[in-house]
């Protein structure tokens, strides 16, 4: 059973992550708690949890907001994404069971219907379900740890791309791709996939995201 700041983490990563709150949207502590039936305490401190891993921010005499990258910082984080995916698929790929490919394939199947169905938040869920079942078949808890917090971070820009029915079709391209090389066995072709797979999106990204991203400073 989940903790009161727990349910608040959770509820307010999902409220982000789904774009219901955008990039420099305050986040109002009194608002949150009143829809979780909580206190204002687990919500604040939920919200100091969400400052350190880069999810939102603290501005004085303004409160929290969703925190807005600059085009630095964005290509940062999914250079080190890069960095860790890697190392995360070359030691999955040797580990993967039946069960794994049947969970990557009804991702797949599942991203289809939702795409189809112009169902972001649906397309969502099944795109993290599909890229942390590789993942986290390495067996190694704390780079995945690792990995999910960056994706969290990005986590507003990737519903913005999926708003676009293009990126939408062309994912599922990709992920076919993707299982098709993991199902042979072949780490460096896996690896490669997802690295372009994870390269076209941030493309996109980086020519969609004038409102949304600050210039680097």
């Amino acid at each position: 059973m989940l903790t009161a700041q727990e349910t608040a983490i959770m509820h307010i990563r999902n409220k982000i992550a789904y774009g219901e709150f955008r990039p420099d949207d305050r986040i109002r502590q009194e608002l949150v708690a009143a829809e979780l039936n909580l206190s204002i305490v687990p919500v604040r401190e939920a919200l100091k949890m969400l400052e350190a891993e880069g999810l939102v921010i603290y501005r004085p005499h303004h409160g929290y907001q969703v925190a807005r990258l600059n085009l630095k910082e964005f290509a940062e984080v999914n250079s080190i994404r890069g960095l860790l995916e890697g190392e995360a698929i070359a030691r999955a790929i040797p580990r993967l069971t039946e069960e794994d490919f049947q969970k990557l394939y009804e991702a797949i199947q599942d991203c289809k219907v939702s795409a189809s169905n112009n169902d972001i938040v649906a397309l969502c869920d099944a795109n993290h379900r599909f890229h942390f079942t590789l993942f986290e078949a390495a067996d190694m808890p704390r780079l995945t740890n690792f990995i999910r917090m960056l994706w969290q971070i990005t986590d507003p820009y990737r519903f913005l791309y999926y708003a676009d029915p293009a990126h939408r079709h062309q994912i599922n391209d990709e992920h076919d791709a993707i299982m098709q090389a993991a199902r042979s066995g072949d780490v460096r072709l896996t690896s490669l996939l997802v690295d372009e797979h994870r390269i076209n999106g941030i493309t996109s990204l980086r020519r969609m995201l004038t409102d949304w991203v600050r210039p680097t400073e």
